[in-house]
């Protein structure tokens, strides 16, 4: 289950601003559910959540079976999000370290590698030293198929995989338009499985589509539960009574009004921290527009409470937090020394996870005194289902928060802009 606490923020909200801003948050959500506002043509990302589809569930449980079976490795391509939520799912489900089977019976884990998100020669050059000798499937991810990075990483990867295997184009999936695009038109020509992007789903909410759900799935994960855990949430989210979404949606845009123009999501378990870029990409793209929107960024402490720490106390007061914790405990507890030279003893028998509770107690007391807004995020375990809700509830409040600045939160026009002028500068080459 997911709690929102925002009572680290009450003391710093404009009550009477608040007051005028409820209706709008409720306008918003309105807006929302018709389906009647700008963008609404991107709202597949609910309307797959409203009418499941069991037997494409269990397709891309079959297909990442063989994965499972044949793989030493999984090559994921992609770039923002046809490769982010996927990421973010896998490494917060994931042991930290893993070992190989045992015995050949054990069923096969393959490791999950993402390329395509970045242009760095050493890192493919890297990459193909690294699956030179292990068994590999390849699944390229872009709606277009004419993304650069993408591309240039699936020109490579393809080539390496047809001069190593003569049935390279059952080990190479494609995940991309239905209908359309070059790299629809590719996949037809070669032959390649393909799986469909809805065509009314933007890429940083896709990660409940094949986009995400293929890798997830070949990684070992239930994607049963990652999925029906959104369904959950959305159908929570229908009524305005007790809305978490629409709480933040609303916290995060008061809190804009008044000068709170960063927003800093620290994370206090290590294994979200791809969530963090998820969340990160989500809320940018959504509300980035038209010269307004909050500042999206992510801290991972307490690492950076010994980097960061100083200016969350004492820097310029623009800035709230959103503290993300994780309620469970892996039961380390703190040995005993006889001689104490550690000065570590007072703690003797605490979990190494209620320290972190502690550190984020004391955190949160001190970044209040200093100023800071604060609201938490629980989890009450890093479970596929509670990823699928929080999924979902960060979803729904971007898009809330993007109809409360009067822009449209499922567009991405800074994106092709950038884009443009880099093909520009490419073929000026």
């Amino acid at each position: 289950m997911i709690q929102l606490d925002h009572s680290g923020v009450e003391p710093f909200l404009d009550e009477e601003a608040w007051e005028r801003l409820i209706p709008r948050v409720l306008a918003a959500h309105n807006t929302l559910l018709e389906g009647s506002g700008e963008g609404s043509e991107w709202l597949g990302w609910r309307r797959v959540l409203s009418v499941p589809n069991d037997a494409l569930l269990e397709n891309i449980e079959q297909t990442a079976a063989e994965i499972r079976r044949q793989a030493d490795v999984l090559v994921c391509i992609g770039i923002g999000g046809s490769y982010l939520g996927a990421r973010a799912v896998i490494e917060a489900t994931s042991p930290y370290f893993s070992s190989a089977p045992v015995e050949d019976t054990t069923p096969r884990q393959p490791e999950i590698i993402f390329a395509g998100h970045h242009l760095s020669g050493a890192y493919l050059k890297d990459l193909f030293s690294y699956l030179d000798g292990k068994s590999v499937y390849v699944n390229v991810i872009s709606k277009s198929g004419s993304t650069l990075e993408p591309s240039i990483a699936f020109r490579f990867l393809r080539q390496w995989m047809e001069s190593r295997y003569e049935n390279a184009s059952v080990r190479i999936i494609v995940t991309t338009d239905a209908h359309r695009g070059a790299l629809y038109e590719f996949s037809k020509a070669k032959g390649y499985r393909t799986y469909a992007i809805p065509s009314d789903i933007g890429g940083r909410y896709s990660v409940l589509t094949p986009v995400g759900l293929l890798p997830i799935a070949a990684a070992g994960i239930d994607i049963r539960s990652l999925f029906y855990g959104a369904v959950a949430m959305q159908n929570d989210l229908l009524s305005p009574d007790g809305n978490l979404a629409l709480s933040y949606a609303g916290i995060r845009h008061s809190l804009l009004t008044q000068g709170y123009s960063v927003e800093v999501l620290a994370l206090f378990e290590p294994r979200l921290s791809s969530l963090g870029a998820w969340w990160q990409q989500l809320f940018a793209e959504s509300e980035g527009k038209n010269k307004t929107g909050v500042f999206p960024t992510v801290a991972h402490y307490t690492t950076d409470l010994h980097s960061l720490g100083q200016y969350m106390q004492d820097g310029r007061r623009d800035l709230f937090e959103t503290f993300v914790l994780i309620d469970d405990d892996a039961g380390i507890t703190i040995p005993p020394d006889a001689g104490d030279l550690d000065d570590l003893n007072y703690l003797l028998g605490k979990t190494i996870d209620s320290i972190n509770r502690s550190a984020y107690e004391g955190t949160y007391r001190a970044h209040g005194v200093g100023g800071v807004p604060i609201m938490t995020i629980r989890l009450d375990s890093l479970s596929a289902e509670n990823l699928g809700r929080c999924i979902y509830f960060f979803q729904h409040a971007a898009a809330i928060g993007g109809y409360l600045l009067g822009v449209n939160p499922f567009d991405q026009p800074g994106v092709e802009a950038y884009k443009s002028e880099m093909l520009t500068s490419l073929r000026s080459l």
